[in-house]
């Protein structure tokens, strides 16, 4: 489509919701140094934040029916800011309850009945992944490397490494929902 970059916020997020890749490929061009910079700020993990920009622009698209918004750039740092403050919940909570010995946990409240049968579920979704999604998936979940960690223990691209994760990820939301997708970014 030419012009496309002439395109307001407005018309670019009518042209997503039509299910317009180069409106989203231009919207992710043109947001992306600012989001990057805001987990960045927080963070000071390049890796990570460029983990936390891809997820925030992967729920950007698969959701893009049902926007209405009126501040794109606005809408994109807090979901990139919400995204950095889990992952900082997710390590301190980490630090304090390993997920790997969560049967250890006692919890009158149910949270860990609901824990543990989350983590069934994820294990059972992951068991039917192909091979190297599976492994590429379990590295980055339960072993929490980054991107650029599984590359090179793998010998694959970066690129190759989102891509598999993004195919894991698109799978486990379509099996637990929607509002169990963002419980595994702590799995």
């Amino acid at each position: 489509m030419t012009g496309i970059r002439q395109q307001t916020d407005p018309e670019l997020l009518t042209l997503i919701a039509q299910g317009n890749t180069d409106a989203f490929n231009e919207i992710h061009d043109r947001y992306f140094d600012d989001i990057f910079r805001a987990a960045y700020n927080v963070l000071r993990d390049r890796e990570v934040c460029l983990d936390i920009v891809q997820e925030v622009m992967l729920w950007f698209w698969e959701h893009r029916s049902g926007h209405q918004i009126r501040n794109l750039r606005g809408y994109l740092l807090m979901a990139v800011k919400y995204q950095s403050a889990n992952y900082i919940r997710s390590l301190k909570v980490r630090d304090h309850f390993p997920l790997d010995n969560i049967e250890n946990i006692q919890d009158n409240s149910g949270l860990t009945m609901e824990m543990k049968e989350l983590q069934g579920i994820i294990k059972s979704f992951t068991s039917k992944l192909p091979d190297r999604c599976r492994e590429v998936f379990k590295m980055s979940r339960e072993q929490h490397l980054s991107n650029k960690e599984i590359a090179q223990k793998l010998g694959i691209s970066e690129k190759t490494v989102s891509v598999q994760i993004l195919r894991a990820l698109t799978k486990l939301k379509s099996e637990l929902g929607n509002n169990y997708f963002w419980a595994s970014f702590f799995i």
